[in-house]
Protein backbone atom coordinates (compact mmCIF):
# COMPACT_ATOMS: atom_id res chain seq x y z
CA UNK A 1 0.00 0.00 0.00
CA UNK A 2 1.10 3.27 -0.53
CA UNK A 3 -0.69 6.79 0.94
CA UNK A 4 -3.48 3.97 1.55
CA UNK A 5 -4.54 2.75 -1.19
CA UNK A 6 -3.58 -0.82 -2.67
CA UNK A 7 -0.99 -0.91 -5.35
CA UNK A 8 -0.30 -4.67 -5.98
CA UNK A 9 -2.14 -7.54 -3.77
CA UNK A 10 -2.44 -11.47 -4.43
CA UNK A 11 -2.00 -14.84 -3.01
CA UNK A 12 1.84 -15.75 -2.73
CA UNK A 13 2.72 -12.43 -4.86
CA UNK A 14 6.31 -11.26 -5.44
CA UNK A 15 6.90 -7.31 -6.44
CA UNK A 16 9.52 -4.72 -6.01
CA UNK A 17 8.54 -2.01 -3.44
CA UNK A 18 10.36 1.05 -1.92
CA UNK A 19 10.81 0.68 1.70
CA UNK A 20 10.84 4.08 2.50
CA UNK A 21 7.53 4.96 1.00
CA UNK A 22 5.54 1.51 0.79
CA UNK A 23 3.56 -0.02 3.72
CA UNK A 24 3.41 -3.80 3.52
CA UNK A 25 1.09 -6.27 5.34
CA UNK A 26 1.04 -10.34 5.11
CA UNK A 27 -2.33 -11.88 5.94
CA UNK A 28 -2.39 -15.50 6.31
CA UNK A 29 -5.00 -16.94 4.01
CA UNK A 30 -4.37 -20.63 5.20
CA UNK A 31 -6.87 -23.08 7.57
CA UNK A 32 -5.85 -22.21 11.26
CA UNK A 33 -7.12 -23.54 14.27
CA UNK A 34 -7.39 -22.30 17.53
CA UNK A 35 -7.89 -23.86 21.31
CA UNK A 36 -10.12 -22.62 23.73
CA UNK A 37 -10.08 -23.20 27.20
CA UNK A 38 -12.85 -21.30 29.64
CA UNK A 39 -14.94 -21.28 32.39
CA UNK A 40 -18.59 -20.85 32.41
CA UNK A 41 -21.17 -20.82 35.43
CA UNK A 42 -24.46 -22.55 35.51
CA UNK A 43 -27.86 -21.74 36.29
CA UNK A 44 -27.28 -23.51 39.74
CA UNK A 45 -23.82 -21.22 39.89
CA UNK A 46 -21.53 -24.74 39.47
CA UNK A 47 -18.47 -23.76 37.57
CA UNK A 48 -17.72 -25.94 34.70
CA UNK A 49 -15.00 -25.86 32.51
CA UNK A 50 -15.11 -25.88 28.57
CA UNK A 51 -12.73 -27.47 26.10
CA UNK A 52 -12.80 -26.75 22.65
CA UNK A 53 -11.36 -26.14 19.26
CA UNK A 54 -12.19 -23.44 16.46
CA UNK A 55 -10.99 -23.80 13.00
CA UNK A 56 -11.49 -20.13 11.23
CA UNK A 57 -9.97 -19.10 7.84
CA UNK A 58 -9.16 -14.83 6.28
CA UNK A 59 -11.77 -15.07 3.40
CA UNK A 60 -11.01 -11.72 2.41
CA UNK A 61 -7.52 -10.20 3.04
CA UNK A 62 -7.97 -7.00 2.28
CA UNK A 63 -10.64 -6.11 5.05
CA UNK A 64 -9.13 -8.17 7.07
CA UNK A 65 -5.93 -5.84 6.64
CA UNK A 66 -7.91 -2.62 6.67
CA UNK A 67 -9.44 -3.97 10.10
CA UNK A 68 -6.60 -5.65 11.69
CA UNK A 69 -2.99 -4.86 11.33
CA UNK A 70 -1.11 -7.17 9.37
CA UNK A 71 1.90 -4.80 8.36
CA UNK A 72 5.33 -6.55 8.68
CA UNK A 73 8.66 -4.79 9.23
CA UNK A 74 10.66 -4.58 5.34
CA UNK A 75 13.87 -5.10 7.65
CA UNK A 76 13.06 -7.99 9.14
CA UNK A 77 9.99 -9.50 7.42
CA UNK A 78 8.23 -9.50 10.68
CA UNK A 79 5.03 -8.50 11.82
CA UNK A 80 5.20 -4.95 13.52
CA UNK A 81 2.33 -5.81 15.89
CA UNK A 82 0.50 -9.32 16.72
CA UNK A 83 -2.52 -9.44 14.31
CA UNK A 84 -3.03 -13.52 15.23
CA UNK A 85 -3.24 -13.15 18.53
CA UNK A 86 -6.08 -10.13 17.99
CA UNK A 87 -7.77 -12.68 15.56
CA UNK A 88 -7.40 -15.27 18.61
CA UNK A 89 -8.47 -12.65 21.10
CA UNK A 90 -11.32 -12.33 19.03
CA UNK A 91 -12.80 -15.53 18.57
CA UNK A 92 -11.92 -16.56 22.06
CA UNK A 93 -14.35 -13.82 23.37
CA UNK A 94 -17.13 -14.32 20.52
CA UNK A 95 -16.91 -18.32 21.19
CA UNK A 96 -17.51 -17.33 25.15
CA UNK A 97 -20.33 -15.04 24.42
CA UNK A 98 -22.11 -17.84 22.91
CA UNK A 99 -21.17 -20.69 24.77
CA UNK A 100 -21.80 -18.70 28.57
CA UNK A 101 -25.46 -17.56 27.44
CA UNK A 102 -26.24 -21.14 26.58
CA UNK A 103 -24.59 -22.46 29.37
CA UNK A 104 -25.92 -20.01 31.86
CA UNK A 105 -29.42 -20.95 30.91
CA UNK A 106 -29.53 -24.49 32.51
CA UNK A 107 -28.48 -26.38 35.54
CA UNK A 108 -25.02 -28.26 35.83
CA UNK A 109 -26.97 -31.67 35.48
CA UNK A 110 -28.64 -30.94 32.21
CA UNK A 111 -25.05 -28.99 30.76
CA UNK A 112 -23.55 -32.63 31.88
CA UNK A 113 -26.26 -34.42 30.35
CA UNK A 114 -26.89 -33.02 27.30
CA UNK A 115 -22.90 -33.32 26.05
CA UNK A 116 -20.90 -31.30 24.03
CA UNK A 117 -23.27 -31.26 20.90
CA UNK A 118 -25.45 -28.00 22.17
CA UNK A 119 -22.52 -26.11 23.36
CA UNK A 120 -20.85 -26.83 19.74
CA UNK A 121 -24.32 -26.17 17.66
CA UNK A 122 -24.55 -22.92 19.66
CA UNK A 123 -20.92 -21.42 19.52
CA UNK A 124 -20.92 -22.84 15.62
CA UNK A 125 -24.12 -20.61 14.37
CA UNK A 126 -22.98 -17.86 16.65
CA UNK A 127 -19.42 -17.23 14.68
CA UNK A 128 -21.10 -17.99 12.13
CA UNK A 129 -23.66 -15.58 11.86
CA UNK A 130 -21.70 -12.84 13.97
CA UNK A 131 -20.98 -9.87 12.01
CA UNK A 132 -18.26 -8.51 13.39
CA UNK A 133 -16.76 -11.43 11.96
CA UNK A 134 -17.78 -11.19 8.51
CA UNK A 135 -16.85 -7.35 8.42
CA UNK A 136 -13.13 -8.82 9.40
CA UNK A 137 -13.08 -10.82 6.41
CA UNK A 138 -12.70 -13.60 8.89
CA UNK A 139 -14.95 -17.48 8.15
CA UNK A 140 -15.63 -19.91 10.94
CA UNK A 141 -15.21 -23.04 9.41
CA UNK A 142 -15.70 -25.64 11.89
CA UNK A 143 -16.68 -25.59 16.02
CA UNK A 144 -15.27 -28.88 18.19
CA UNK A 145 -15.99 -28.83 21.98
CA UNK A 146 -13.47 -31.76 23.61
CA UNK A 147 -15.51 -31.67 26.84
CA UNK A 148 -17.31 -30.12 29.66
CA UNK A 149 -16.01 -30.95 32.82
CA UNK A 150 -17.47 -29.85 36.05
CA UNK A 151 -14.82 -28.68 39.22
CA UNK A 152 -12.89 -32.05 40.66
CA UNK A 153 -14.93 -32.29 44.26
CA UNK A 154 -18.18 -31.23 42.03
CA UNK A 155 -16.93 -34.07 39.80
CA UNK A 156 -16.15 -36.71 42.40
CA UNK A 157 -19.69 -36.30 43.95
CA UNK A 158 -21.98 -36.03 41.01
CA UNK A 159 -19.56 -39.91 40.10
CA UNK A 160 -20.52 -41.16 43.67
CA UNK A 161 -24.30 -42.01 43.33
CA UNK A 162 -23.29 -43.79 39.76
CA UNK A 163 -20.83 -45.54 41.59
CA UNK A 164 -23.15 -46.25 44.76
CA UNK A 165 -25.46 -48.00 42.43
CA UNK A 166 -22.89 -49.75 39.85
CA UNK A 167 -21.61 -50.90 43.65
CA UNK A 168 -25.31 -52.02 44.51
CA UNK A 169 -25.90 -54.00 41.13
CA UNK A 170 -22.75 -55.65 41.63
CA UNK A 171 -23.30 -56.56 44.80
CA UNK A 172 -26.98 -57.50 44.03
CA UNK A 173 -25.71 -59.60 40.93
CA UNK A 174 -23.02 -61.24 43.59
CA UNK A 175 -25.90 -62.00 46.06
CA UNK A 176 -28.25 -63.53 43.40
CA UNK A 177 -25.11 -65.48 42.17
CA UNK A 178 -24.82 -66.55 45.79
CA UNK A 179 -28.46 -67.08 45.92
CA UNK A 180 -28.79 -69.42 43.11
CA UNK A 181 -25.43 -71.52 43.86
CA UNK A 182 -27.15 -71.69 47.25
CA UNK A 183 -30.60 -73.05 45.19
CA UNK A 184 -28.36 -75.13 43.11
CA UNK A 185 -26.81 -76.88 46.14
CA UNK A 186 -29.96 -77.49 47.67
CA UNK A 187 -30.88 -79.23 44.69
CA UNK A 188 -27.99 -81.17 44.03
CA UNK A 189 -28.24 -81.81 48.33
CA UNK A 190 -31.75 -82.75 47.50
CA UNK A 191 -31.03 -85.12 44.47
CA UNK A 192 -28.01 -87.33 46.36
CA UNK A 193 -30.67 -87.29 49.21
CA UNK A 194 -33.57 -89.06 46.96
CA UNK A 195 -30.60 -91.10 45.46
CA UNK A 196 -29.43 -92.16 48.67
CA UNK A 197 -33.26 -92.98 49.65
CA UNK A 198 -33.86 -95.29 46.44
CA UNK A 199 -30.40 -97.14 47.43
CA UNK A 200 -31.24 -98.13 50.38
CA UNK A 201 -34.79 -98.81 49.29
CA UNK A 202 -33.69 -100.88 46.67
CA UNK A 203 -30.81 -102.36 49.04
CA UNK A 204 -33.82 -103.18 51.34
CA UNK A 205 -35.48 -104.73 48.22
CA UNK A 206 -32.41 -106.93 47.70
CA UNK A 207 -31.81 -107.77 51.71
CA UNK A 208 -35.31 -108.94 51.30
CA UNK A 209 -35.03 -110.84 48.12
CA UNK A 210 -31.43 -112.46 49.29
CA UNK A 211 -33.43 -113.63 52.85
CA UNK A 212 -36.48 -115.75 50.59
CA UNK A 213 -33.67 -116.77 47.98
CA UNK A 214 -32.01 -118.20 51.38
CA UNK A 215 -34.78 -119.34 53.24
CA UNK A 216 -35.86 -120.72 50.00
CA UNK A 217 -32.60 -122.51 49.59
CA UNK A 218 -32.25 -123.66 53.43
CA UNK A 219 -36.26 -125.49 52.92
CA UNK A 220 -35.28 -126.58 49.63
CA UNK A 221 -32.39 -128.23 50.96
CA UNK A 222 -34.01 -129.10 54.25
CA UNK A 223 -36.37 -131.28 51.70
CA UNK A 224 -33.27 -132.58 49.77
CA UNK A 225 -31.77 -133.96 53.49
CA UNK A 226 -35.40 -135.11 54.70
CA UNK A 227 -35.79 -136.94 51.26
CA UNK A 228 -31.80 -138.11 51.41
CA UNK A 229 -32.39 -139.21 55.05
CA UNK A 230 -35.48 -140.65 54.60
CA UNK A 231 -33.60 -142.94 51.61
CA UNK A 232 -30.74 -143.66 54.07
CA UNK A 233 -33.08 -144.76 56.69
CA UNK A 234 -35.23 -147.29 54.65
CA UNK A 235 -31.81 -148.72 52.84
CA UNK A 236 -30.75 -149.07 56.27
CA UNK A 237 -33.86 -150.56 57.26
CA UNK A 238 -33.62 -152.83 54.26
CA UNK A 239 -29.72 -153.41 55.32
CA UNK A 240 -30.46 -154.30 58.62
CA UNK A 241 -33.69 -156.38 57.92
CA UNK A 242 -31.05 -158.14 55.10
CA UNK A 243 -28.79 -158.40 57.81
CA UNK A 244 -31.26 -160.27 60.05
CA UNK A 245 -32.37 -162.49 58.07
CA UNK A 246 -29.05 -163.44 56.98
CA UNK A 247 -27.82 -163.82 60.22
CA UNK A 248 -30.83 -165.70 61.07
CA UNK A 249 -30.12 -167.99 58.76
CA UNK A 250 -26.52 -168.80 59.58
CA UNK A 251 -27.35 -169.29 63.18
CA UNK A 252 -29.94 -172.05 62.10
CA UNK A 253 -27.62 -173.60 59.82
CA UNK A 254 -24.69 -173.13 62.28
CA UNK A 255 -27.02 -174.65 65.02
CA UNK A 256 -27.99 -177.51 62.80
CA UNK A 257 -24.83 -178.11 61.71
CA UNK A 258 -23.55 -177.70 66.03
CA UNK A 259 -26.43 -180.32 66.70
CA UNK A 260 -25.65 -182.82 63.71
CA UNK A 261 -22.16 -182.48 65.06
CA UNK A 262 -23.33 -183.09 69.02
CA UNK A 263 -25.12 -185.64 67.59
CA UNK A 264 -22.40 -187.25 65.88
CA UNK A 265 -20.05 -187.08 69.62
CA UNK A 266 -23.18 -188.65 71.40
CA UNK A 267 -22.09 -192.13 71.08
CA UNK A 268 -18.46 -191.83 71.48
CA UNK A 269 -16.26 -192.95 74.54
CA UNK A 270 -14.87 -190.28 77.28
CA UNK A 271 -11.71 -191.23 75.97
CA UNK A 272 -12.55 -190.41 72.30
CA UNK A 273 -13.99 -187.32 73.48
CA UNK A 274 -11.01 -186.10 75.35
CA UNK A 275 -8.17 -186.80 72.26
CA UNK A 276 -10.83 -184.90 70.33
CA UNK A 277 -10.77 -182.14 72.30
CA UNK A 278 -7.59 -182.35 72.58
CA UNK A 279 -7.07 -181.89 69.11
CA UNK A 280 -9.11 -179.39 68.78
CA UNK A 281 -7.57 -177.63 71.37
CA UNK A 282 -3.66 -178.37 69.75
CA UNK A 283 -5.03 -176.95 66.10
CA UNK A 284 -6.35 -173.92 67.90
CA UNK A 285 -2.94 -173.31 70.24
CA UNK A 286 -0.77 -171.12 69.20
CA UNK A 287 2.65 -172.15 66.92
CA UNK A 288 4.94 -173.97 69.65
CA UNK A 289 8.70 -174.39 68.81
CA UNK A 290 9.11 -176.97 71.47
CA UNK A 291 6.89 -179.09 74.25
CA UNK A 292 8.46 -179.88 77.44
CA UNK A 293 6.68 -183.08 79.33
CA UNK A 294 7.62 -183.66 83.19
CA UNK A 295 6.45 -186.31 84.69
CA UNK A 296 4.22 -184.61 87.14
CA UNK A 297 2.06 -183.68 83.99
CA UNK A 298 2.28 -187.38 82.22
CA UNK A 299 1.10 -189.38 85.47
CA UNK A 300 -2.52 -188.00 85.74
CA UNK A 301 -2.92 -188.58 82.27
CA UNK A 302 -1.03 -192.32 81.81
CA UNK A 303 -2.94 -193.40 85.09
CA UNK A 304 -6.06 -192.48 83.53
CA UNK A 305 -5.47 -194.08 80.40
CA UNK A 306 -4.73 -197.32 82.52
CA UNK A 307 -7.91 -196.94 83.97
CA UNK A 308 -9.88 -196.65 81.05
CA UNK A 309 -8.29 -199.67 79.42
CA UNK A 310 -8.49 -201.74 82.65
CA UNK A 311 -11.95 -200.66 82.23
CA UNK A 312 -12.60 -201.68 79.03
Amino acid sequence: MRNGKTVHSGVGAAFWFRPLSAVISEVPVDDRELPLLFHARTSDFQDVTVQATVTFRVTDPVTAAGRIDFSIDPEHGQWRGTPLDQVAGLLTETAQQYALDLIAGADLTSTLTGGVTPVREAIAAGLQSDGRLSETGIAVIGVRVVAIRPEPEVEKALRTPTREQVQQDADAATFERRAVAVERERAIGENELQTRIELARREEQLVTQRGANARREAEEAAAAGTIATDAEARRAERLAEANAAATRVNGQAEGEAEAARLAAYKDLSETVLLGLAVKELAANLPHIQSLVLTPDLLAPVLARLGSSTQET
